[in-house]
């Protein structure tokens, strides 16, 4: 499945991804803002691991970003479980080269209204370091909502800061 945007085109990852994907996230300022488990410095080897898992999964909830034939960035979401199974965590990632451009908003808008019309969510939310005021502006474009702060609450390169909570509900997502 792909989702044509203005900027970027969304779509499954690929075999075939992995060069692109390897340089565009082999870069420490976009692994400074994402989880430790996206690794720094990033290989062809991470790449490959990265599209074999992504790309067998079903219902899709992770799609390439991308940009003029390359992949050069992630969006996905996960869904919760239990009590919080009508919430997602969404989370994304842009090649530095493409930062600046409104290439992230598009995209979170569209994988936002595409988790809202295909699965049985209520709730979509996205964590972020609280220095990352560029992804904080990506996410207010987007419709999203400030909703919390956990203090004190990840550890990244040795510094724990807060976990700036960003949230939209299905109702203001989806136009009525």
């Amino acid at each position: 499945m792909e989702i044509v945007l203005k900027k970027c085109v969304l779509r499954e990852w690929r075999d075939g991804d992995q060069p692109s994907l390897a340089k565009h996230a082999d870069n420490p300022r976009v692994a400074q803002n994402l989880v430790d488990a996206f690794p720094n410095p990033y290989t062809l080897a991470d790449a490959d691991r990265w599209v074999a898992k992504n790309s067998r999964i079903e219902p899709q909830r992770a799609f390439a970003v991308i940009i003029d034939g390359e992949a050069c960035g992630g969006i996905g979401f996960e869904p919760g479980t239990d009590i919080r199974r009508r919430s997602a965590e969404l989370g994304y990632w842009l090649g530095e080269a493409h930062w600046g451009r409104g290439v992230m908003t598009e995209a979170v808008r569209a994988v936002v209204e595409y988790a809202f019309r295909n699965f049985d969510l209520e709730h979509v939310f996205a964590g972020l370091f609280a220095h990352n005021l560029a992804s904080a502006r990506v996410l207010e474009k987007a419709g999203f909502t400030f909703e919390g702060r956990l203090r004190r609450h990840m550890t990244k390169n040795g510094t724990t800061m807060d976990d700036l909570i960003y949230g939209i509900i299905r109702s203001e997502a989806l136009p009525s």
